[in-house]
C-alpha cells in the first residue's frame, strides 16, 4: 500500500470517528447560509443527513436532503474506482457543468414556497 492510501484509509477512520462523535453528542453543525438570510442552501440538512446514513435510516435522510442522497453513492463509487483500483479516466466538462447547473436549481427551487417538499424536512 502506498503513501497514498494509506493517507486516504486515515482520512476516512478520521472522519467515521468523526461522524461517530457527533452522533454520540447528537451536535449540528449550522448553516451559516441559513442562519444570515433564512434561506436554504443547496447542502442545508448535509449533517443530520449523514446521521440518519449512518443509523440507517434513509427515508430520513433522503427528507433532509434529496440531492446529497442521491449524489453521495457516486460521489464514494468515483472515489473507490479512481483511488482505490487506480482507474484512469476523465469525467467530461459538459456533464460537471450540468452538475453544477443541477445543485443550483435545486438550491432556488428548495426556497420556493411550492416546492417546499425540498426544505429539510423531518417526520
Amino acid at each position: 500500500m502506498n503513501k497514498k492510501q494509506k493517507d486516504i484509509i486515515s482520512f476516512i477512520i478520521l472522519g467515521i470517528l468523526f461522524i461517530l462523535v457527533f452522533i454520540r453528542f447528537n451536535y449540528r453543525i449550522p448553516c451559516i447560509i441559513h442562519e444570515t438570510t433564512g434561506l436554504y442552501c443547496p447542502g442545508c440538512g448535509g449533517t443530520r443527513m449523514t446521521l440518519s446514513l449512518l443509523k440507517l435510516d434513509i427515508y430520513q435522510a433522503f427528507r433532509y436532503n434529496m440531492l446529497l442522497t442521491i449524489v453521495i453513492p457516486f460521489i464514494i463509487l468515483h472515489l473507490i474506482c479512481r483511488y482505490i483500483f487506480k482507474l484512469k479516466y476523465k469525467i467530461p466538462n459538459w456533464f460537471i457543468y450540468v452538475l453544477i447547473i443541477i445543485v443550483l436549481v435545486f438550491g432556488v427551487l428548495r426556497n420556493i414556497p411550492y416546492f417546499s417538499f425540498l426544505a429539510p424536512t423531518t417526520l
